[in-house]
């Protein structure tokens, strides 16, 4: 279930259809959850997603650099340094289950694929990445509110707190 604290996370849904993945450090999903009762009413293409995401945050998050998808975002833009990233790593059909089945915990795999929007935070125990959250259901940034929400919730910030690597947006001059 997202977080109710901090306001409402906005987008389409307001944070309340989503599903979760987690995956450790290395790379391996962990666990999978849905925030409603019937899976059936949380898009199934974001289950996929969301494990996606959370691969995406571990991949490119050091101890001292949490990366987050929405901060990941922009460098993979046109013309930016990471432009084409996510064809390095497609995503994989095959790794495709119902809802039915996307729920709890299942024998440990890397179900990769690079999501380069918002929804994928790292997850931190005393200062050491130990694998990351995906989250995945609604916009990206409702998508990204509350993934930081839960990380937050559980005590998994990165060094620098809950923030560090949340979305920016850059000031224009003139």
């Amino acid at each position: 279930k997202a977080p109710n604290d901090g306001g409402d996370e906005g987008g389409l849904f307001h944070g309340k259809r989503e599903w979760a993945a987690v995956v450790n450090r290395e790379g391996q999903v962990c666990a999978v959850a849905v925030s409603t009762s019937d899976p059936t009413q949380v898009w199934p293409g974001s289950l996929a997603i969301a494990k996606a995401k959370a691969y995406t945050a571990n991949a490119f998050s050091l101890d001292d650099s949490p990366l987050s998808t929405a901060r990941l975002y922009t460098m993979t833009q046109p013309g930016h340094s990471l432009w084409g990233i996510a064809a390095s790593n497609p995503f994989v059909a095959g790794d495709l289950v119902p809802p039915s089945q996307g729920q709890g915990s299942a024998a440990p795999r890397v179900e990769g694929g690079l999501i380069s929007f918002g929804g994928g935070v790292p997850l931190y125990r005393n200062g050491k990445i130990i694998g990351a959250l995906g989250v995945s259901g609604d916009t990206a940034c409702a998508d990204h509110e509350t993934a930081k929400r839960m990380r937050n919730e559980a005590g998994l910030n990165p060094p620098g707190g809950m923030h560090v690597d949340d979305i920016t947006f850059p000031s224009v001059d003139g």
